[in-house]
């Protein structure tokens, strides 16, 4: 069998007394989108900067691309990528001289082979000489992507990355996350659109009060639900009715 790209058991995470991570326990297969589903406050971006070396467990293992988070973290760190809910690009810069300065800082090879190249395969090709500046938000989310692209990295970690876009936006970015996929990259996508995770992923994890609560395909998911009833159409659960399920519904303010 494949050893898992992404292997956390019994990870544990507080802030003072305030327990965020509970014993996660998750498996990531090499080359596929898993989508991490969770509410505000659900622990996912504390799950993420963990094991992206950014923050220290309290307990559990954790391992990415076959090396401990905690132990090795220099060579966790040379096989991921993180891009976080906002473009981390350089709005003064040209897309191209973007991708240029990350390939230089990254120590990679023939800097302008590789920049252009990324332009190519994220449709920025004719806008890569202009100002980032100029750049809608799906051109800059597609950027922003690229560049994290930079020395091949084997795990990316997406966080969150169509937050704030457009309709047209998202779907430019859904493109480009399927392309990672297709390319054999593993990416780990966290997400608060439902619909987001039923179009990219192939497995569907949420956490819920600091644990694991389901992981499975979308059918799987799909599955815990009653069978469909028939009125005048067929009517399947959404990912959204087996979330709410699962966590309950949002509870109003007293």
């Amino acid at each position: 069998m494949t050893a898992p790209a992404i292997e956390i058991r019994g990870l544990e995470k507080s802030y003072g007394d305030l327990a965020v991570l509970r014993g996660v326990d998750l498996d990531v297969a090499p080359g596929t989108v898993h989508a991490l589903l969770g509410s505000n406050g659900a622990g996912k971006t504390t799950l993420i900067r963990i094991l992206a070396t950014l923050l220290r467990d309290d307990a559990g293992v954790a391992r990415v691309a076959g090396h401990h988070v905690a132990g090795e973290p220099a060579l966790v760190r040379e096989a991921i990528s993180l891009t976080g809910q906002f473009a981390a690009v350089d709005e003064v810069l040209t897309g191209r001289e973007n991708l240029v300065l990350v390939a230089r800082l990254r120590h990679v090879g023939a800097p302008a082979t590789v920049a252009s190249s990324l332009l190519e395969r994220f449709g920025l090709t004719e806008a890569g000489d202009r100002r980032v500046a100029t750049y809608s938000g799906g051109m800059r989310r597609r950027l922003d992507i690229a560049m994290s692209l930079v020395g091949e990295p084997s795990v990316v970690f997406l966080d969150e990355p169509t937050t704030g876009l457009d309709p047209q936006a998202r779907l430019e970015v859904w493109d480009a996350i399927r392309a990672l996929a297709a390319g054999g990259t593993t990416v780990l996508l966290t997400t608060q659109y439902l619909d987001e995770a039923e179009k990219l992923a192939d497995r569907i994890a949420i956490l819920h009060e600091g644990r694991i609560v389901i992981d499975g395909t979308l059918a799987e998911l799909k599955a815990l639900m009653p069978p469909a009833t028939v009125e005048y159409v067929e009517k399947q659960p959404t990912l959204e009715e087996v979330f709410l399920a699962l966590v309950g519904a949002r509870k109003e303010p007293s």
